[in-house]
This record gives C-alpha cells, sequence and structure tokens, in this order.
C-alpha cells in the first residue's frame, strides 16, 4: 500500500470517530502535510481534545500533552537544567516540546510568558533550555485548542507573534442533530478511541511532507495569492494585514490541499478555499471597524474582492 493511500485511511479513520466535522479534519491533515500548527476553537465540550488525541491515534509517534493553567511556567514546557545531587553535575531535563505531536490543551490559559516558551519551537523546531539548544523531532506538529476568549474568565488573549506561528485558525461548530444522535450511538458501548490503531508512520508523514513541494506553482496562481495577501494590507477596515509568513503558510497549505485531492498543480480554488483560515487570526482590524463588524466577516469580503482566475493544467 503506497504511503498516500495510509493518509487517506488515516483520515477515513478519524472521520469514523469525529461525526460531522469533515472539514475540520480535512484542514487539520492539510497544516499536517504542509508542515503547520493549528489552533482549535469552539465552546467547551465540542470535541475539541477529542478531535486532537484521534489523530495523535492514527499516527505512530511520540505524543506528549500539555494542559495549560494560569501556574503553568515556561519551564514545564520546554525543559530546565538541574542538579542531580548524586552525581553532582547538572543534568538537563527536556519538557513535552520533545515530540512529534504536541496537544498544547487551552492555550489561551497560559500567561503570555508561558505562551512565549512556544515562539522558538513552533518556528525553528528547537529550544533553548539554559543557554544549551536541543533539537526537536520531524514531524512536529502543535495542535493548541481554546474556547472563545469572550466566554471564559481567567483567559490569556495569545499576542500577534504567538498568533503567527499558526498556519490555520479551524472553528468546531456544533454538529446536526443526527450527527449528534450517531456520536451518541456509538459511544454507548465505549469510547470508540480505545479501538484505533496507528496507520500513519513519522516516516511516511516526512516522506509525503516533501513530495508536497513538488506540486507545481504557476505564475498565475502565485501571483492571485500575493493580491489577496496585498488586499488584507489594503483594506481600510483593517489595521495590520497578515505577514509574509502568512503568505508563505498559503502557498504551503495550498500545495497541501492540490496533493491531498490528487493533483500535481495548485489551482486557484485550492489557494481561495483554506485562506478564510490563515487570514482569520492574523488581520486586526481598526477600531471604528471591530465595533460594526466581525473579523471573519471582514476577511471573507477581502478573500470575494480578489477575482479568481481561470487557469489551464500546468505541465
Amino acid at each position: 500500500m503506497n504511503n498516500f493511500r495510509k493518509f487517506e485511511q488515516a483520515k477515513e479513520a478519524v472521520n469514523q470517530i469525529i461525526i460531522g466535522q469533515p472539514d475540520v479534519v480535512d484542514l487539520l491533515f492539510t497544516a499536517l502535510l504542509a508542515k503547520g500548527h493549528v489552533i482549535l476553537e469552539s465552546v467547551p465540550g465540542s470535541g475539541k481534545t477529542k478531535l486532537a488525541k484521534t489523530v495523535v491515534r492514527v499516527i505512530d509517534g511520540q505524543f506528549s500533552r500539555i494542559q495549560f493553567t494560569p501556574d503553568v511556567l515556561p519551564s514545564d514546557v520546554t525543559g530546565v537544567r538541574f542538579f542531580n545531587p548524586k552525581t553532582q553535575e547538572f543534568e538537563l531535563l527536556t519538557g513535552p516540546v520533545e515530540t512529534n505531536i504536541l496537544l498544547a490543551d487551552e492555550i489561551n490559559r497560559a500567561t503570555p510568558r508561558t505562551q512565549a516558551s512556544l515562539l522558538e519551537v513552533m518556528e525553528e523546531q528547537q529550544t533553548t533550555i539554559d543557554g544549551t539548544t536541543v533539537k526537536i523531532p520531524s514531524p512536529f506538529f502543535v495542535i493548541a485548542t481554546q474556547n472563545p476568549i469572550e466566554s471564559n474568565q481567567g483567559t490569556f488573549p495569545l499576542p500577534q507573534a504567538q498568533l503567527d506561528r499558526f498556519m490555520m485558525k479551524i472553528p468546531m461548530d456544533y454538529p446536526t442533530f443526527e450527527q449528534e444522535k450517531e456520536m451518541l450511538w456509538k459511544q454507548r458501548i465505549g469510547n470508540p478511541i480505545d479501538d484505533i490503531t496507528p496507520i500513519l508512520s513519522t516516516e511516511i508523514i516526512a516522506s509525503l511532507q516533501q513530495e508536497i513541494h513538488q506540486v507545481v506553482v504557476s505564475e498565475v496562481v502565485m501571483d492571485y495569492l500575493l493580491r489577496l495577501v496585498s488586499k488584507t494590507r489594503e483594506h481600510q477596515g483593517i489595521e495590520l494585514g497578515v505577514s509574509s509568513r502568512a503568505a508563505l503558510a498559503l502557498l504551503r497549505a495550498g500545495q497541501a490541499r492540490a496533493f491531498m485531492d490528487g493533483y500535481d498543480f495548485v489551482r486557484p480554488q485550492d489557494i481561495k478555499s483554506i485562506a478564510q483560515y490563515i487570514f482569520e487570526h492574523r488581520i486586526i482590524l481598526t477600531m471604528d471597524s471591530s465595533i460594526r463588524r466581525e473579523v471573519s466577516e471582514v476577511t471573507r469580503e477581502v478573500i470575494q474582492s480578489v477575482e479568481v482566475p481561470v487557469e489551464a493544467r500546468v505541465t
């Protein structure tokens, strides 16, 4: 069985457990292929952590979880150098970031100082502990969860520098009546996550991550992508548009989306379909605009205002 088929099987296995969220699962796997990190956002009890744990179960790699609270320290995340009285020497104890998949649960409950401890590892796949640099194994994928800021006490909004490290912010909606019924029906005899066996090895993921770089990006698609990025910086209702890191994230995600659909070239629609999830958490509205409108509404307006080019297959 080839690597791509195993990748598809892993997605199917997650969709069997996470009922009614195929688009969310698709976006999560897109980010994994594109070497990005994601934030899952929704109200408490909607399945964010369950989704993350299900993805972890289909991957045969190292997994760590951090349950963020205001008293979690940066050293609890990255690690610490401590004195061992038995050996009379200082030893390095790495934290949970030394893993393949890191679940950062309720990340917005951590203090800004603790949130900042993830900046280096998310960008450079390494962490520095008391002057010692520790390389993080590949692949490295951070799945953060958070509840909406306005519905929680004791939360700390992620600063812009931290948000920019995440490739996507993915909202999760409530399931429909029938979907919730199916979910409850499956859970009546136990937790279906317990029956999942690993499908993807870290070697397969690393290989697929390399393959998406071969997906062709034409000049037409590149220009369309850059027009979208530029539009966020020119819109009158936007105080801060998206960064160059966002442009690169959109490019990689577009390649991953095309690859997952079986194409060897990026279509304009691949870029358009995923731009909302890459742009929305990076955009800051002007004071006047934020009073009258939601960021999601302005982001959709920006995307719709740029004409989608028609492109034939790239050879």
